[in-house]
């Protein structure tokens, strides 16, 4: 047992002087760290996905041919789904507390459209779901405004825009319309613009600074490509949003 108990102590001293490497004599990791003009990075994230929707009204929708039956969609819903990201993480100091980064990374997104069609006589309803696979090339650039560092942590808020293009939405598709309609996926642009806004915060450990982040992105493009599948046709626009959860490891 006392040889357990002071291989426990140790370990433990053994630890403490580790972590204390590259600190100063009262316990502030990496001193010169937040000062520094340009340091550099990577990213881990998980996201959640959906689409901001504007159906057309009820009055405009098609009615549509399915097993000899019609049908009449009543209600379009967005439902989100889950994805990840990886990304370099580029910082360059510009003021005491203002910083400017440039993130280009890959993200893969799934998300869902749910249709709710009433058949014409009102007797029966079916629901169908299209999936919507991306995977975006993204190029960000925000502004980053830092808290005062306390020992060894800051918080932060940030901003800024990106161009993003879905490499999924670059695959040509089949022919649109027609008795097929029903299989067909919604078609989108590949091209995008979008602005985000995030908060966060940075811990200053012994080798490296571990930050972490919750993002916003909102797409400003409409993205719905025209089509005469009826699942297209019964939306005004349709425009990327994403929640971005991250870790950020920086030297």
């Amino acid at each position: 047992m006392n040889k357990a108990v002071r291989l426990l102590f140790a370990s433990i001293l053994w630890s403490n002087a580790l972590f204390a490497q590259q600190s100063d004599g009262y316990g502030i990791n990496l001193p010169k760290f937040y000062r520094q003009k340009l340091h550099f990075g990577f990213s881990i994230s998980g996201t959640q996905a959906e689409f901001a929707l504007v159906p057309k009204p009820n009055s405009q929708l098609k009615d549509t041919l399915i097993n000899g039956r019609l049908y009449q969609i009543n209600s379009v819903l967005p439902i989100k789904g889950n994805g990840f990201a990886l990304g370099f993480v580029g910082d360059i100091r510009l003021a005491e507390y203002l910083r400017l980064r440039f993130c280009p990374g890959v993200s893969y997104a799934f998300r869902k459209i749910e249709y709710r069609l009433n058949s014409l006589p009102l007797d029966s309803i079916k629901l169908f779901e299209k999936s919507v696979e991306s995977f975006f090339v993204m190029l960000p650039l925000e502004l980053k405004i830092q808290s005062k560092r306390q020992a060894n942590f800051s918080a932060y808020v940030s901003g800024g825009s990106g161009f993003a293009i879905d490499l999924y939405a670059l695959k040509k598709s089949g022919a649109a319309g027609g008795p097929n309609q029903i299989a067909e996926n919604i078609k989108l642009i590949p091209n995008d613009f979008y602005y985000s806004a995030g908060a966060g915060t940075d811990f200053y450990l012994n080798y490296f600074k571990l930050g972490l982040e919750i993002k916003l992105l909102t797409g400003f493009k409409n993205l719905l490509k025209p089509s005469s599948n009826v699942f297209s046709q019964s939306l005004n626009t349709i425009k990327n949003q994403m929640l971005v959860f991250s870790i950020t490891f920086e030297g």
